[in-house]
């Protein structure tokens, strides 16, 4: 198999071929199709977050063929399109795994992080923590939605019935958002880096109602804004842009630091919260609701030895939609 692979946070990925690997007990290796490039594996590379799985294969978004399984797998499955997630594995007994909550599972595994992910020919997941897809699905078009899609729909259900609802920062998770809340009836209002026309404009042509600068404000004030970019100072202007009683969501793995601000943009029961990670039934959720609106995701193909292209890129603010590798 041939792999980027991460040797050393804060350096380019290199080129690599590697052992082909056979599937252990509850695992399936998967040709991998498509693999979309996510902010979180901006983080890992660029040595955002602690403690990776070192050398590592990044990427969490991944559409593929099962070519093998390993024991206790149904051999059937060979053959099959499935895409992995962020979620690689839970321990099954910690308290937030009984109650349903194995997002914050206090043993878990990540793809792409804590074991090998999608940036290759070839990958080994846990078959439990994978989706089987349509055997008709677009590879491509479907990637993104495995991260950028599932993070984007728990963030979404964390603003409630909101109906005026401000995405900061139009990246990836929220192109797909954006499309799901106008399907819903939702107004969406999105706030990109200031001056950054292309991606107002792309915001528009997605149905929202308003696009400008995150140092603008639309008309009349907000029920809810979720806070994809990963910029701490964003916190502070979201509250002040929500009414009282709104809420902010905080979408990603990794932000800086939130500012000190005044408790007089909080009060009047406001209230901020985070996203983490992503469960099963987060998928078995957002994919039918997905096809229900007919989200269509918008992607810039790259050759898989073109990984450090595509993650410059994303870390330039270069892209409208998802960057998507393909082997």
């Amino acid at each position: 198999m041939k792999a980027m692979v991460l040797e050393k946070p804060g350096t380019p990925l290199v080129l690599k071929t590697l052992v082909d690997a056979p599937p252990g007990p509850g695992e399936i290796r998967i040709r991998v199709e498509a693999c979309a490039v996510c902010r979180t594996d901006l983080h890992v590379v660029d040595g955002e977050l602690d403690h990776p799985k070192l050398p590592l294969v990044p990427g969490h978004e991944i559409v593929g063929v099962v070519e093998a399984v390993g024991g206790d797998v149904d051999p059937s499955l060979v053959g099959s399109r499935v895409g992995v997630p962020w979620l690689g594995s839970t321990c099954g007994h910690c308290p937030y795994c009984r109650s349903g909550r194995e997002n914050l599972c206090d043993k878990p595994l990540f793809t792409g992080f804590t074991r090998d992910g999608g940036f290759a020919t070839h990958v080994i997941a846990d078959q439990r923590f994978s989706f089987k897809l349509e055997p008709a699905a677009d590879p491509v078009a479907v990637a993104p939605l495995l991260c950028a899609g599932l993070i984007g729909w728990r963030a979404l259900k964390k603003a409630g019935k909101a109906r005026r609802i401000g995405l900061f920062g139009f990246g990836a998770a929220a192109h797909i958002v954006a499309q799901i809340s106008v399907w819903q009836g939702r107004e969406i209002f999105a706030f990109t880096r200031s001056g950054d026309v292309q991606a107002q404009r792309f915001a528009i042509s997605l149905g929202a109602s308003w696009a400008g600068g995150s140092d603008e404000a639309p008309d009349d004030l907000l029920d809810a804004a979720i806070i994809f970019a990963p910029a701490g100072e964003l916190v502070p202007t979201a509250l002040r842009a929500v009414r009282k009683g709104g809420r902010v969501v905080c979408g990603g793995i990794h932000m800086s630091d939130i500012p000190q601000m005044p408790y007089s943009i909080l009060w009047g029961e406001r209230e901020v919260v985070s996203v983490a990670n992503l469960t099963r039934a987060d998928a078995r959720e957002f994919f039918p609701i997905a096809e229900k609106a007919q989200v269509k995701t918008h992607t810039v193909i790259y050759p898989l030895e073109r990984a450090n292209e595509a993650l410059e890129d994303l870390r330039r603010g270069r892209l409208n939609g998802a960057a998507v590798l393909v082997p």
